[in-house]
């Protein structure tokens, strides 16, 4: 397969081609090259030095660019897209997945939205899974991204549509480590990192959820952990193992340290969900609403122009993770979200109800019986390795 370029969100340029270790190290060394999960796929700015930079970078390799015709007005559109997804307090991985969908789909029909029908978005997705091999659950992402443009941003509602080649959904099954595995890989990893990858198995949140701690959703009286930030925007509360609270504490004390020397260069500013941070000024620099793993480094807000603090990226813990399982010769395909599997399957050996399972794993959401079982969890609780 040859390295295909072709256009991406604005600014932004698709870059695709069959996996490989080499051709992933390439497209690595391109700056400001960026993963999008949701699409399983790479971009890379759309300017004249990156250009440049690929045919050196994929050297003896065929690379083919597919030039689209570009839809006037395609800014206005996906720019009244992300104000209507952040309307309604959707993630901005929602409205970042919805955007990349309504750009390619305005590509793919070259017309302007409002002039196409049922017709053109059954093409549309029928080539994303005939032609571009998609999974049934990126088919119907794409799906939901454009029944949301049509109905909340150009006021059609879409209905039922027909005539789509469905992408074929594979029944597989979760990976899960042994208790001896999980031990081996967490061993090989040290620092931050560690503290992390061992929260995330002695809790069951997932990767976001950690990232997204605030020190203030740890209560180490109680001996649990708040999760604020859910998926589907539910809040849960899950158990803070026992093994774990002095080596969180120890961290906390160094990021206190971190967050003190910020607010001496008078900064230490901190993003707030929904408009908390017009309500309480002061909260962003509070240390309660501090990051239980901040970022080293400090950003600009796009909107108030104001230096803050983010949390870890998630992809730092990946490829901790990634690189402590090949070091521990461990040949299953598993990733950072197995720790969720393991955390489930060894309490369900221990002898734990499904249905107390199921709520810490948030499937079901926080409930009034949540005290109940966040007590009998603080009893038995998940053996740390």
């Amino acid at each position: 397969m040859a390295i295909q370029i072709e256009p991406g969100l604005p600014g932004r340029l698709i870059v695709r081609f069959a996996y490989s270790p080499e051709r992933v190290a390439k497209i690595k060394a391109i700056p400001g090259r960026r993963w999008h999960p949701e699409q399983r796929l790479w971009s890379v700015p759309d300017n004249d030095s990156v250009l440049h930079l690929l045919p050196s970078a994929f050297e003896d390799e065929l690379i083919e660019r597919t030039i689209r015709a570009e839809v006037p007005d395609s800014k206005v559109y996906i720019a009244k897209l992300r104000e209507a997804v952040k309307m309604r307090h959707y993630s901005p991985r929602t409205a970042d997945a919805y955007a990349s969908w309504v750009f390619r789909y305005m590509q793919f029909c070259g017309k302007r939205p409002e002039e196409t029908g049922k017709e053109d978005i059954a093409r549309f997705l029928s080539a994303l899974a005939e032609h571009s091999n998609v999974s049934a659950s990126t088919q119907s992402q794409a799906l939901n991204g454009l029944a949301f443009f049509f109905t909340h941003v150009l006021g059609r509602d879409i209905g039922f549509i027909d005539g789509i080649a469905r992408a074929k959904r594979a029944r597989g099954l979760p990976t899960v480590l042994s208790r001896a595995e999980v031990k081996m890989i967490l061993e090989k990893m040290d620092g931050v990192t560690k503290l992390m990858a061992v929260l995330l198995y002695g809790t069951g949140m997932r990767l976001m959820e950690c990232c997204e701690l605030r020190v203030k959703d740890l209560d180490f009286q109680q001996r649990q952990t708040i999760v604020r930030s859910g998926k589907g925007g539910k809040g849960r509360i899950t158990m803070l193992p026992n093994t774990l609270q002095a080596a969180l504490i120890r961290h906390l004390d160094v990021v206190k340290a971190l967050h003190k020397k910020d607010l001496e260069m008078r900064l230490g500013a901190v993003a707030l969900p929904t408009a908390l941070g017009r309500k309480y000024p002061n909260a962003p620099k509070e240390w309660g609403w501090q990051w239980v793993f901040p970022a080293p480094g400090h950003y600009v807000d796009r909107e108030t122009g104001e230096t803050r603090r983010h949390h870890l990226h998630e992809s730092i813990l990946q490829r901790a993770f990634r690189s402590a399982k090949i070091r521990s010769g461990i040949a299953k395909s598993a990733g950072i979200h197995t720790l969720r599997h393991s955390f489930a399957t060894h309490l369900l050996e221990d002898g734990y109800d499904i249905r107390t399972i199921q709520e810490l794993l948030g499937h079901y959401g926080a409930s009034s019986v949540m005290c109940r079982v966040v007590s009998r969890c603080r009893l038995n609780s998940l053996q740390m390795p």
